[in-house]
């Protein structure tokens, strides 16, 4: 929660940006700054931190170093990729637009090889085992263990079993990648291994038979696939610099998605709705939420400033399928409230959580399609970074304590 030394009028904030109130509604017009309504209802606050960080962006110079310290919070390029652009319309994985992706029906198998650049060779046509190796298979079906920690806890021991897990032949390591993709996706939601298209994997754990609800998790898992340089598609690319083989790429990214800033988000979100619900009047809820300064998880996305399209999709799809049911009735109040008093709207992480709550499902299963979607982005980021031969290793600037002469 905010206090009110938190939050800052509009005069201060010009005052500290040095710019016109013009150029402050300008910025939050493009994302850059969040208003939140002030007392009156008619003067706007702005968060302290937010002004604060976009001050020190401004005095950024364009020395070398300084553009490396900004480039680590969504700044400048630090990397080149032909994996994935991220435009206003969503997502583009080698070229082809995620959302387009979706509704050509493609499943997150057709994602991988698109982006994992594999050409006429399908690494999914491989037999997949029916059982997990006995030393794996207490961990991997124990289904009270969270998922990402079951995830953690057995793929490093499939490595194990591996043959030629450092081969560096792209169809060798397109076929190691697609069984840990179905790997993962099983491991999960602790069933046996299978050759079963992943949303079908998913689909059948949560609501079995319900071919509406598989095709909305395709749809989930599409748009998921990757985003560019994310925290954990970064993580899985400095492991695979150092030539470690894909396993530990992927227990990599999965370790960056269990902190609470990047996979918490479908949690966050997950309780907005909840919260909303049992507070009775989601309209003001969300006043009361925004005029203290308190964020709005899964609303709003740094990178998506009109709103993010993955997640337009998906709230397409479940206005379809969840027409007249008065749980989709209660988010779309909850939905327009929050746009009207915050100009935000639904990001991806209020989506996933959002098919949870109409298929009466708890928070994990959000976390599950996030992560096993993303599978293959990290995937293809540690296969580019292998294939480059590069090792990341940046230098820091130190700001401690002198050596004394």
């Amino acid at each position: 929660m905010a206090s009110a030394t938190d939050l800052l009028s509009a005069r201060d904030t010009c005052r500290l940006l040095g710019i016109s109130q013009a150029t402050l509604y300008a910025y939050v017009s493009r994302g850059l700054l969040e208003s939140r309504p002030g007392k009156d209802h008619r003067s706007r606050l702005y968060l302290r931190q937010d002004v604060e960080r976009l001050a020190q962006r401004k005095q950024v110079g364009r020395g070398a170093a300084r553009g490396a310290a900004q480039s680590l919070d969504r700044g400048l390029p630090v990397l080149e990729t032909q994996i994935s652009l991220i435009r206003p319309d969503g997502p583009y994985y080698r070229g082809r637009s995620a959302i387009a992706m979706v509704h050509d029906g493609a499943t997150l198998e057709d994602v991988a090889r698109q982006l994992w650049d594999c050409g006429e060779d399908d690494p999914f046509t491989a037999p997949s085992p029916t059982q997990w190796p006995a030393v794996v298979a207490p961990l991997a079906t124990d289904a009270s263990l969270p998922p990402l920690e079951r995830a953690m806890a057995t793929i490093p021991l499939l490595a194990l079993d591996v043959r030629h897990s450092f081969n560096s032949a792209p169809r060798v390591r397109h076929e190691i990648a697609a069984g840990l993709l179905r790997h993962n996706a099983a491991l999960l939601v602790a069933q046996p291994p299978s050759g079963a298209p992943v949303h079908r994997v998913l689909a059948q754990a949560w609501h079995s038979g319900d071919d509406g609800f598989a095709d909305l998790v395709r749809a989930a898992l599409v748009v998921c696939a990757d985003h560019e340089l994310n925290v954990s598609a970064f993580a899985a690319r400095v492991v695979a610099s150092t030539g470690a083989h894909l396993h530990a790429t992927v227990c990599s990214g999965l370790a960056a998605l269990s902190g609470p800033r990047h996979g918490g988000a479908t949690a966050r979100a997950y309780a907005l709705i909840a919260d909303a619900r049992e507070a009775g009047h989601a309209r003001r809820f969300i006043s009361e939420r925004w005029q203290r300064g308190d964020d709005l998880p899964g609303f709003g996305h740094a990178l998506y400033p009109q709103g993010d399209p993955r997640g337009a999709e998906l709230l397409a799809r479940a206005r379809e399928r969840h027409a007249g049911e008065r749980e989709m009735a209660a988010l779309e109040t909850l939905i327009a409230a929050t746009e009207d008093i915050s100009g935000l709207r639904p990001n991806i992480d209020f989506m996933l959580a959002a098919i949870c709550h109409l298929n009466r499902l708890p928070a994990t299963p959000a976390l599950v399609m996030f992560a096993a979607g993303r599978l293959a982005g990290w995937l293809a980021h540690a296969l580019e970074q292998q294939a480059q031969g590069r090792l990341i290793r940046p230098r820091a600037r130190y700001t401690g304590v002198m050596p004394v002469a």
